[in-house]
């Protein structure tokens, strides 16, 4: 049975704290590089911002217009006025704050539902009003946070400067993919009926999975574009490229409109980039096998090219430490991998129609748009 309880609560309290926290930082070291006369790292650190605000606003935007098809039009035009001046996360912020205080200390009162509704209304109205945010989340982190913590460990690799800001920074980067991560995939395990929530010991299996491998390849980023830039740009353009490619092979069905799930597909494009994500729900062992494998394979091959083509650089101290962190995450990130799908990875995925008997009986026409939502959107 989904439940929204008062840890899940205090975790939302603190992701807010953590958002808003993140918010101050980006501007904060983008006004010291500017001052600084570091104008170029400073407009891509605003850049990365402004494009996943713009991106998760629109989607935002998107999915309260479907949940409110039909209803109060000035109401609508309402949240478009909050969506356009990027502030629309917080109107879900709120929702979550007042539905989760409800199912979390409320949950007993008799006026927390009407006469109507069933017993878990509010269970479920907290459940999916956070699982909207964590999908919003996962577009931000991939969008900006991985992308800023990439400039971040570029500029003290390249440039050897050790500025006090720019450690937290790197820190809040690494926060900001580690909460995002785990609290999306506790939003999947409790969109699956015949699942166990996920506990302590799985969500930090599946933590490290996911925070050393894409350290590992961020790292490998970094190395790449301090040998060459635009090698790493051909790169990650190819990379993307990939990407959308197999997200059209998918026919993916997560939006309602054209324009918005060919938007959705190039956002794909993008984590995919930096790590798997599947768009199906699917069993995926040989895709992430593949996937995993190529990174494994351009990682060896971004060191081997420093070994023979720059035999001088790896007398460098950070060139050391880096490749060893490089292959250190990469490997422990793959046996937190293997351990998590052996072991704790759900293998029951929610079939159509049981999602639908679950809807229909549990919260009417509004919340059977939202599991769809969220069914066609699931990462491993």
């Amino acid at each position: 049975v989904m439940t929204f309880t008062k840890q899940n609560f205090i975790f939302l309290v603190s992701g807010i704290i953590i958002y808003v926290v993140d918010i101050g930082v980006d501007f904060w070291v983008a006004s010291k590089y500017f001052w600084q006369g570091q104008y170029s790292w400073s407009i891509s650190i605003l850049c990365f911002r402004g494009l996943s605000s713009l991106i998760t606003q629109i989607f935002s935007y998107e999915w309260f217009k479907n949940d409110l098809e039909g209803t109060d039009t000035g109401k609508l035009r309402w949240i478009f006025l909050v969506h356009l001046f990027h502030c629309g996360i917080f109107i879900r912020y709120w929702f979550a704050l007042k539905y989760g205080c409800q199912a979390a200390f409320k949950q007993n009162s008799s006026r927390d539902a009407s006469e109507t509704d069933p017993p878990n209304f509010i269970q479920k109205q907290a459940i999916d009003v956070v699982t909207d945010i964590n999908m919003l989340r996962i577009f931000k982190t991939f969008l900006e946070t991985a992308p800023q913590l990439f400039v971040q460990i570029y500029i003290l690799m390249e440039h050897g400067k050790n500025n006090f800001y720019q450690y937290p920074a790197i820190i809040m980067s690494f926060c900001g993919i580690s909460i995002s991560t785990v609290d999306y995939q506790t939003s999947l395990r409790k969109s699956l009926p015949d699942k166990d929530e996920f506990r302590v010991l799985p969500k930090l299996v599946y933590l490290f999975y996911k925070l050393l491998t894409i350290t590992s390849w961020i790292f490998s980023i970094s190395l790449i574009t301090v040998l060459s830039v635009r090698s790493s740009v051909i790169l990650l353009i190819f990379l993307w490229i990939c990407g959308f490619t197999w997200t059209l092979k998918q026919h993916t069905t997560f939006c309602t409109s054209k324009k918005m799930e060919y938007l959705y597909r190039t956002v794909i494009g993008v984590i995919l980039i930096f790590t798997f994500f599947n768009i199906k729900g699917r069993k995926t062992k040989v895709c992430i096998s593949i996937y995993y494998a190529t990174h494994t394979v351009v990682t060896l091959g971004i060191l081997s090219v420093y070994i023979f083509w720059k035999p001088s650089i790896i007398e460098e101290i950070h060139f050391i430490i880096v490749s060893i962190l490089t292959i250190l995450s990469l490997l422990l990130g793959i046996i937190f991998l293997v351990v998590y799908y052996r072991c704790f990875h759900p293998t029951a995925y929610c079939r159509p129609q049981a999602c639908s008997d679950e809807v229909d009986g549990e919260a009417g026409q509004k919340d059977r748009v939202e599991i769809s939502r969220f069914q066609n959107f699931i990462m491993q």
